[in-house]
């Protein structure tokens, strides 16, 4: 529990995105991230984290797990081609958690447990707050109630690039999205062991959230 998988698909790359066991149910977040249409076809990375690698800091009854990006001083050693702030934040009753964000970037919070507050607007569990966006940099601030909060906080930088997607694909134009879809049907450019590869873990109890 509390691993992290964090893949760049780029170019021709099959592969199954739902971790979990054989013994008994699972639970995880996935977080799709797009790439400029720039980096679209580079290579494939993968990155396995494991729980005890992953940065934790802790401040005033606050404890954030940073995944990706930075907060309160530490910074995750995660590679991700769009910058990206990706938290895991534990609030104990009554806490505050502050964070910085950068001008211009979008920004959201998913509350797992618990309820919270970002001004005067209050989030309730399996909720997706976004704020505004501000183009000077700026400050969220998420204010627990009574009880404990688990949540999520998201930032990234906007690509205002078009998005195409069909199946598996996401790419940015209907051109590109025929060309892999080619590519992945004659096995080339990446796609060579698609046609004999078969998911080790397809039958792994997984119970999954999309955000």
């Amino acid at each position: 529990a509390g691993d992290v998988q964090w893949m760049t698909a780029g170019r021709g790359i099959v592969h199954s995105e739902m971790p979990g066991s054989f013994e008994e149910d699972s639970t995880g977040l996935q977080l799709w991230v797009n790439l400029a249409a720039k980096d679209k076809f580079c290579e494939p990375r993968y990155q396995d984290m494991k729980r005890n690698t992953i940065p934790v800091t802790e401040q005033d009854g606050v404890k954030v797990k940073i995944i990706a990006g930075s907060s309160l001083g530490v910074k995750s050693s995660t590679f991700t081609k769009t910058p990206t702030v990706y938290l895991d934040v534990t609030m104990e009753p009554n806490s505050q958690f502050t964070q910085k964000i950068n001008p211009g970037w979008n920004t959201a919070v998913y509350i797992l447990s618990g309820s919270a507050h970002i001004g005067e607007n209050k989030v309730t569990p399996l909720q997706l707050a976004v704020t505004e966006k501000e183009e000077s940099e700026s400050v969220l601030v998420l204010k627990a109630g009574e009880e404990k909060v688990c949540a999520i906080v998201l930032s990234g930088l906007p690509l205002n690039e078009p998005v195409h997607r069909y199946g598996p694909f996401v790419l940015a134009s209907q051109r590109d999205l025929e060309k892999s879809f080619r590519d992945y049907q004659q096995g080339k450019n990446g796609f060579e062991a698609a046609r004999t590869w078969e998911s080790k873990i397809k039958n792994m109890r997984f119970k999954g959230k999309s955000i």
